[in-house]
């Protein structure tokens, strides 16, 4: 089964692209997603991180995402830390996940994808890429964030620039319509790849 690797840092538009990509036949999985029903779900998971940032980590059995936040985005080795907690999982979760696809190719979104090693995974990385005062407008209307939180949200992910050497193929985001061509091309050149 034929992976490939979508990243692009927050507000890029990744989202946007795996759905097109999902529209056009393609597998997708989010790992994102898949962390986030990681931490409600496993039990083991839970006492690691309880362990790792407190108690108040969790109310009941779920994830209080923003006291989680609030410490591992200001704190590299805390986010380092969480990392190493919940991404083996994620890993786990997606050999079972790949198992079962027979779509032409599968789409493996991360966020942190050069950060975390999962290129390691993929046949080809494709980056998104937006420039940053409209990363941040995105966001804004999203997350209803402010700047500072965005930027310290930004600041733990790489620069496009330096993920841009180890893409693949570079998709800039600035409008829809432009957006659309790039995917169908890349999408016609994985569906007629070996």
């Amino acid at each position: 089964m034929r992976v490939i690797g979508l990243t692009g840092g927050i507000g890029s538009g990744k989202s946007t692209v795996l759905y097109m990509f999902q529209d056009l036949g393609a597998a997708v999985y989010m790992t994102d997603k898949v962390a986030k029903r990681i931490l409600e779900t496993s039990e083991k998971v839970r006492a690691e991180i309880i362990s790792l940032l407190g108690d108040s980590a969790y109310t009941k059995t779920l994830p209080n995402r923003k006291f989680i936040a609030d410490i591992v985005f200001y704190n590299p080795s805390k986010l380092k830390a969480l990392n190493a907690i919940v991404h083996p999982e994620v890993v786990k979760d997606f050999k079972v996940f790949l198992q079962s696809q027979n779509a032409p190719y599968v789409i493996y979104e991360s966020a942190l994808l050069f950060e975390k090693g999962g290129k390691k995974y993929c046949d080809e990385v494709v980056l998104v890429t937006a420039p940053t005062a409209l990363k941040i407008e995105r966001i804004q209307k999203r997350d209803q964030a402010s700047e500072d939180e965005i930027l310290a949200r930004m600041n733990n992910q790489m620069t496009d620039s330096e993920k841009i050497p180890l893409a693949d193929h570079v998709l800039e985001n600035t409008t829809l319509e432009s957006l659309q061509k790039q995917v169908m091309s890349l999408h016609q050149l994985f569906v007629k790849a070996p």
